[in-house]
């Protein structure tokens, strides 16, 4: 690693929890890479952890002008004071990043990639097309304009199904749902829509069973040409919520034609830098079929690790410092897991499914090559005591108040 060249983590919007950025400071922390990161406060876990060079505190929203979220960025780079290496962790910020490359080059390190595509990538309805133009499987949608669409798509629609916020920006500006939201039923979607105003911004998809279907991931660094310089594939074995939400816990496990099958879409739509995939195997036709297209590093990227000891963030700081990227195999049977959702997640597995809860069937019986926890570090134990202090603090606050008020 070139640990002169730094490393900035980029967020846009206000959700401290989050071990993905967590990962990315360590990833590269722990080789000697000065990294910087955008952090809410100060005592956000990110803030506080050992290998972060300093926190810049810049709370946003993601409903800022894109001036105003530029100019907050740049001034980040005036604060580094040399050209660092761009991270972003969500969609905002990979768009912002994309759309305004001409701003951004004299400070910052990043993938040139056509500023339209990681825009439309993340949008649910321009995936869509865009797995319809190249012959890539989805499964079937709607994006509904008025309320009067949602109506007409309740009265013939197979249920359940899905709904996710149809664009980046727009999610944080006027979210329909807080995030991926399985909806079982006509009338629960009517109940949803009103709330949505006269244009709702979600695509409704179909939802694939879990009895005929797994879910799978791929995360890769795409260098020059959209050519993979990493590539990893991995199942999700539990999700909050349940089989529609975050990454709960996975294991890296070798998929070669799922590998092949998102090298090519990732090469005819032209892709370079860090990607995040969500693909769900129907076996009712025997079709991946992708459902998320995250430009961006994934939360859960630190399950993937090649036999070199890469990472898609590691693998993007040596290819735009002029390094090569060691070749090696995924480490098989590696295991992932988010220690403040996965024992919810667990629970409600067995409830649903009875007994000691779903196993996807490509999981391993066992960890393989040690699990990756998304918090916990003997070497950097503060974010994970932070994270149990934020999720405990609303609890002790009601109980707290309740105690004063049964005795005051």
């Amino acid at each position: 690693m070139d640990r002169s060249v730094p490393a900035l983590i980029v967020k846009i919007g206000d959700y401290p929890l989050h071990h993905g950025g967590v990962g990315a400071i360590r990833s590269l922390g722990r080789l000697g890479v000065p990294v910087y990161a955008i952090t809410e406060d100060r005592w956000t876990p990110a803030a506080r952890s050992r290998y972060l060079r300093r926190p810049f505190v810049w709370p946003t929203s993601g409903r800022e002008p894109p001036e105003r979220l530029l100019e907050g960025l740049l001034r980040a780079g005036r604060r580094i004071g040399r050209p660092a290496v761009l991270i972003p962790t969500d969609e905002e910020a990979a768009v912002l990043i994309a759309e305004h490359q001409r701003e951004l080059r004299e400070r910052f390190l990043f993938p040139r990639v056509e500023p339209h595509l990681p825009r439309r990538v993340a949008s649910k309805q321009g995936l869509h097309e865009l797995c319809a133009e190249h012959g890539v499987p989805s499964p079937a949608g709607s994006s509904p304009r008025t309320y009067a669409d949602v109506e007409r798509f309740a009265a013939g629609a197979r249920f359940p199904v899905v709904a996710k916020n149809r664009e980046a920006f727009v999610r944080r500006e006027n979210p329909a749902v807080n995030g991926t939201t399985r909806i079982d039923g006509p009338r629960e979607l009517l109940a949803l829509a009103r709330r949505w105003g006269e244009r709702p911004g979600v695509i409704l998809q179909e939802y694939l069973p879990l009895e005929d279907a797994e879910d799978w991931i791929v995360h890769a660094y795409l260098g020059a040409g959209s050519e993979p310089l990493t590539l990893f594939t991995g199942v999700k074995v539990r999700a909050w919520p349940p089989h529609a939400g975050m990454t709960a816990a996975a294991y890296a496990v070798g998929n070669p034609e799922l590998a092949a099958l998102s090298a090519r879409f990732v090469k005819h739509i032209g892709f370079a830098g860090i990607i995040d995939l969500d693909w769900r195997f129907d076996r009712r036709d025997g079709r991946y079929k992708l459902l998320d297209f995250n430009p961006r590093v994934g939360a859960q990227f630190r399950l993937f690790e090649s036999d070199a000891g890469i990472d898609v963030v590691r693998a993007q700081h040596l290819h735009l410092t002029g390094r090569p990227v060691p070749e090696g195999g995924q480490r098989e049977g590696r295991r992932y897991v988010v220690e403040n959702i996965d024992p919810v997640a667990r629970l409600a597995y067995r409830r649903r499914h009875g007994g000691p809860g779903y196993r996807a069937p490509h999981a391993p019986e066992r960890a393989a090559h040690g699990t990756e926890l998304a918090w916990a570090a003997a070497d950097d134990p503060v974010p994970a005591a932070l994270m149990a202090a934020r999720l405990l603090r609303p609890g002790l606050k009601h109980l707290w108040q309740h105690w004063r008020g049964s005795h005051g």
